[in-house]
């Protein structure tokens, strides 16, 4: 075991209380949910994805757009418009 290796218990529940420092390092919070997969090496623990994985496939054209496409400039000016909007409300 590496010198900086930390250690923890499994309690009578089966569960791990991970030290406080790899939580701060890795931001994980009460509640974060966690992917544990076996490895050859040991057990790694990884942040589970907030969301489901997609392809573009899966959402295209979910939101319809009634009117004509917007070229490039048009979609720009949107975007700024919008981030505008945003900074002023702040």
């Amino acid at each position: 075991m590496p010198p900086t290796a930390l250690t923890t218990k499994v309690s009578t529940k089966g569960q791990v209380i991970l030290p406080a420092t790899i939580r701060q390092s890795r931001d994980w919070r009460a509640g974060t949910r966690l992917v544990v997969e076996e490895t050859a090496e040991g057990v790694l623990l990884k942040a589970a994805p907030l969301f489901a994985a997609t392809r573009p496939a899966d959402v295209y054209g979910r939101l319809a757009h009634g009117g004509p496409p917007m070229t490039l400039e048009e979609m720009d000016a949107a975007v700024a418009a919008e981030a505008r909007r945003r900074d002023a409300r702040d």
